[in-house]
């Protein structure tokens, strides 16, 4: 059996404080609670470790049992992103929706429910929210978690959703630094860059950062993109500059710094992992994240001794790595310090989400064609999924609709003759064609061509960046693909 590095005592335990893994299952594996024996501050939960919220409080009670001042970290942003809600989809709508609103105090109240639900399940830190500027209409991997395009919109509300989420004791992550959002590259794949002027970026992507700060942000996630302007060289989680000298220094930020996945194409496949994670905690990161697709024993060992290597080579400062752990342990003990039970004080919003996916609905209506009212037939258009969102959380309104309109039924169709086949699955039917991001994926665009062409009564549905100019008989957006984004949707549809 493996064991984690033991000996010179603070070093390794530090090591070990540092990191923030995952791991597979529902229930706490063996080597997990070894490792908070041996000094592991942190845990990461994904997907793969939810069932239902009962069992996720039943993982975190047996976790805490190991440590009580334990952060149980999760990437829940809402809307798109859900792992507490994975299987089902979100009941909150995600960024751009409430963007779309442009209500700060629904955000608040929309944040601060996700953050008592949260802190039911004994969540305590949440990497979210994305106060990434959606400056680029083509992002693969941002759209509609952020709160839009505008810097000033971005940020009042990361600060509100900050604010909100705190209210309940859970940490906000407020990611990712310095700003993911005029990119054309997924950086899960591969290293984006950002090429902008100083000016641009501070009035532009390191506004919502600066409000974040402001609303007191627990936390900041890097990026793994590289900014020329501020680091010619270094992607932001491995340089001194952006995340010591700008965050750090000229920002004023003085909480944790939690770097983005490691196992990422940008870093890993870049710098290697362990090298790439000596670099970050030397570039001023505090608490490495690991475990989205590495989620094993060996990775954590391996990057335990690999920080304890490079601290006794001279390539990582000893006071450094202490610094880095006594940030993460300062965190579990603010989340300790703000933990209690549940009261009637906590004042529940649960329909809170499903009030604002409908108020983010926009719809656009043409002369002429006649309401839904009959079982239409839902064609439903899938994008490939980013990592960041996987495939495995159900989106479209064919569910709800089907409810709605006994008789529907639904289909899911991709590539160049998807409009074709849909309109041969419909049969004559009139259609519901649901699209995400239509303006990023041409073959979108043209099996809409194909549907309106055949049929003019045609309802459009867009549960992405509404990028496209509305077209169909009814065009409704909902800014993002939740759950209840779905279900605002089909009503809308009813609604005609």
């Amino acid at each position: 059996m493996t064991t984690f590095t033991t000996g010179a005592g603070t070093l390794t335990r530090d090591a070990l404080a540092v990191l923030q893994p995952g791991f597979t299952g529902t229930t706490a594996p063996d080597w997990v609670r070894r490792a908070l024996a041996e000094g592991l501050v942190s845990v990461a939960l994904f997907g793969r470790n939810v069932a239902d919220p009962e069992q996720v409080t039943a993982l975190t009670a047996q976790l805490r049992a190991e440590r009580d001042d334990l952060l149980v970290a999760i990437d829940e942003e809402a809307g798109d992103v859900t792992r507490l809600e994975v299987r089902t989809g979100s009941s909150f709508p995600g960024n751009h929706a409430l963007g779309a609103v442009d209500d700060p105090a629904l955000t608040r109240r929309v944040a601060r429910e996700l953050g008592r639900r949260l802190a039911a399940c004994g969540v305590n830190l949440n990497w979210a929210p994305s106060a990434d500027v959606n400056a680029n209409p083509d992002n693969p991997v941002i759209g509609v978690r952020s709160f839009g395009h505008d810097p000033d919109l971005v940020a009042r509300h990361t600060a509100a959703y900050v604010e909100g989420l705190q209210s309940n004791g859970v940490a906000a992550c407020t990611k990712h630094f310095p700003g993911h959002g005029d990119t054309s590259v997924d950086s899960h794949h591969a290293l984006p860059q950002i090429d902008v002027d100083a000016t641009t970026l501070h009035e532009r992507e390191l506004r919502p950062f600066r409000a974040a700060i402001e609303a007191g942000t627990r936390a900041v996630m890097t990026a793994h993109i590289r900014v020329p302007v501020l680091d010619p060289d270094r992607p932001a989680t491995l340089s001194p500059r952006i995340l010591t000298g700008l965050l750090r220094g000229e920002l004023g930020y003085d909480g944790l710094i939690v770097t983005d996945g490691m196992e990422m194409g940008a870093v890993a496949g870049t710098y290697g992992l362990e090298h790439g994670v000596v670099l970050a905690i030397a570039a001023g990161a505090d608490a490495i994240c690991v475990g989205g697709g590495l989620a094993d024993e060996d990775t954590v060992l391996r990057l335990q001794e690999a920080l304890v290597a490079a601290v006794r080579a001279g390539e990582l400062p000893e006071e450094r790595l202490a610094d880095a752990a006594a940030r993460v342990r300062s965190l579990a003990a603010w989340t300790t310090g703000t933990r209690r039970a549940p009261s009637a004080a906590d004042d529940p919003a649960p329909e809170i989400g499903l009030t604002a996916a409908r108020r983010a609905v926009t719809v656009t209506r043409a002369a002429g064609p006649a309401p839904v009212t009959d079982p239409v037939y839902v064609a439903t258009f899938s994008p490939a999924p980013n990592i960041a969102v996987g495939d495995e959380t159900p989106w479209g309104v064919g569910a709800e609709l089907e409810r709605l309109l006994p008789g529907t039924t639904t289909g899911h169709f991709t590539g160049p003759s998807a409009g074709t086949e849909a309109l041969r699955a419909a049969a004559g039917r009139r259609v519901v064609a649901v699209v995400r991001d239509e303006h990023r994926h041409p073959w979108m665009g043209a099996a809409l061509d194909t549907l309106i062409a055949a049929g003019p009564d045609t309802v459009v549905v867009e549960m992405g960046v509404p990028q496209s100019a509305p077209r169909g008989a009814l065009h409704v957006a909902t800014h993002g693909a939740a759950r209840v984004c779905g279900v605002a949707a089909a009503e809308a549809v009813l609604a005609g």
